[in-house]
């Protein structure tokens, strides 16, 4: 096997894995546990001017398409990872936790993104859904051939 096919089935991993994610925030955002998911606070600080050009009704597929990106390159960063680290029982998880606790303690603040606008419920439904994320990403049936 090649050293790509890791990387590649990574990838695929983690554009599910958002996907699936972005399940669990509609629950979260429908029930007012979330204000605003931490891709669309990314696109407000970093590129404005293109969310103000996208139409109103079409903004969220935006946000969608990016948080697509990033989870299929957490993907791939998960497929470059040593196979006894992939091959880990709790490796998913721990993953997603990881991914939680980075944006919250990096990504936001050099952005100047505020993480407790939401208070702690919101805090736990990002951690819950980035805590399926990594087990999604790291599930898959082919995860022990990589």
């Amino acid at each position: 096997m090649t050293k790509a096919v890791p990387i590649v089935r990574g990838a695929m991993r983690g554009a599910i894995a958002a996907m699936a994610m972005s399940g669990l925030r509609q629950l979260t955002t429908s029930l007012g546990l979330v204000e605003r998911i931490p891709p669309e606070s990314v696109l407000l600080h970093t590129a404005p001017g293109l969310l103000r050009r996208i139409p109103v009704k079409r903004r969220s597929a935006l946000v969608e398409v990016v948080h697509w990106s990033y989870g299929l390159a957490g993907g791939v960063f998960f497929g470059v990872l040593p196979r006894r680290l992939r091959r880990w029982r709790w490796a998913g998880p721990a993953y997603g936790f990881l991914f939680w606790a980075g944006y919250g303690a990096a990504i936001a603040p050099l952005l100047g993104i505020s993480i407790r606008r939401g208070g702690l419920s919101e805090q736990l439904a990002l951690l819950a859904d980035h805590l399926l994320y990594g087990s999604v990403v790291g599930a898959a049936p082919w995860l022990h051939q990589d």
